[in-house]
């Protein structure tokens, strides 16, 4: 799956090979900046940074590659901090695709963004979204849980 997971924008003019490998070079660096930001808590960085970085990887990457995906998490998570539940909504929802398709059948990963999508769809008062949402997360917890599971009765 490298192809899917490292997918580049479709132009008429395709960006060199150098120009991605920059892109990625730059990816990487900016997720452990992150990183580094998130233990020390610096809050500017953290609610600024994957903000103006996935305009710049936008460019190259489409947002099923997975620095587009990590960068597109990290931004939903400031969007959550700031209590920006539409904004955080967005970005999960263009998360919940590619992540399926990269993630196995029963990954916690997306039951975890099922999860996430249906408590905004609530919070936000869609109700028929978010019990959809929340359902996808339980069908796929009981399998990795098990239907006995705490997490399975709290949902």
């Amino acid at each position: 799956q490298d192809k899917e997971k490292l997918e580049i924008c479709k132009l008429n003019d395709p960006p060199s090979a150098e120009t991605v490998k920059d892109m990625i070079k730059y990816a990487r660096n900016v997720i452990e900046e992150f990183r580094r930001a998130k233990h020390y808590k610096y809050i500017l960085c953290l609610t600024l940074t994957p903000l103006a970085c996935l305009d710049k990887m936008g460019a190259v990457f489409e947002d099923s590659n997975v620095y587009m995906l990590h960068m597109m998490y990290q931004a939903m998570g400031v969007c959550l901090y700031v209590q920006d539940w539409e904004g955080a909504l967005r970005y999960g929802q263009k998360i919940i695709r590619p992540y399926s398709k990269h993630y196995p059948s029963y990954s916690l990963n997306v039951a975890s963004m099922w999860l996430k999508l249906g408590r905004l769809y609530m919070a936000l008062s869609n109700r028929t979204a978010g019990v959809k949402a929340l359902k996808r997360a339980i069908a796929i917890m009981e399998v990795a849980h098990g239907k006995d599971h705490p997490y399975i009765s709290e949902i």
